[in-house]
């Protein structure tokens, strides 16, 4: 039996409806970690459904460092300005814009990545896979660069408020409490260098 308690501390950790905490308790025979699983897994089933939606409201948020001498802007998109004039919406952007700050990626999406810093990591990591078997080069080398390239991937990197969620999955887990598409559309990091 799912207790009102038990559907309460899970919404008022995930922010997500009442209803799908319910729901996510009960699959999960009231297991609190696994019902947890179960609406991560729930909301990038959510975002797959939107990704066809077109994108026409969100936030430019912005976040200064101590002193000034580092910055973040983030522009955090969504379908409907109902949702983009949300506070909670507005926080995570917010959120965003300090993890950029802090972390320093170069790409959005791994897609991003341009052929020649690709290039450039696979002569690296070509000298590391001397001597190793040629039937196993080519899956160590997509290891490597994929271990490489996810520090440097915003989406990919672990939310430094709480390393066991991704930036994706941050915005994943918004999709589906909001209901609608959003996407972390750019972002620019400012900074003063030290002299």
């Amino acid at each position: 039996m799912i207790t009102t308690l038990q559907i309460k501390e899970l919404r008022d950790e995930t922010g997500i409806s009442v209803m799908q905490c319910k729901k996510a308790l009960e699959e999960a025979g009231g297991d609190k970690e696994k019902a947890l699983i179960i609406l991560r897994k729930k909301s990038g089933e959510a975002a797959m459904k939107k990704s066809d939606r077109a994108l026409g409201a969100g936030v430019i948020s912005s976040y200064i460092h101590g002193k000034g001498t580092i910055g973040a802007m983030v522009e955090l998109s969504c379908e409907t300005d109902f949702v983009a004039n949300n506070d909670e919406f507005k926080a995570l952007a917010y959120d965003i814009a300090m993890h950029v700050a802090a972390t320093n990626p170069e790409f959005l999406k791994y897609d991003d990545i341009g052929a020649n810093a690709m290039e450039k990591a696979k002569e690296v990591f070509e000298k590391e896979l001397a001597g190793k078997p040629e039937s196993m080069r080519e899956k160590i080398m997509e290891g490597k660069l994929k271990s490489y390239f996810s520090e440097r991937v915003l989406i990919n990197q672990p939310f430094i408020k709480n390393p066991d969620a991704t930036i994706g999955s941050l915005v994943e887990s918004a999709i589906q409490k909001f209901g609608e598409k959003m996407e972390i559309t750019r972002f620019v990091r400012f900074s003063i260098l030290n002299k």
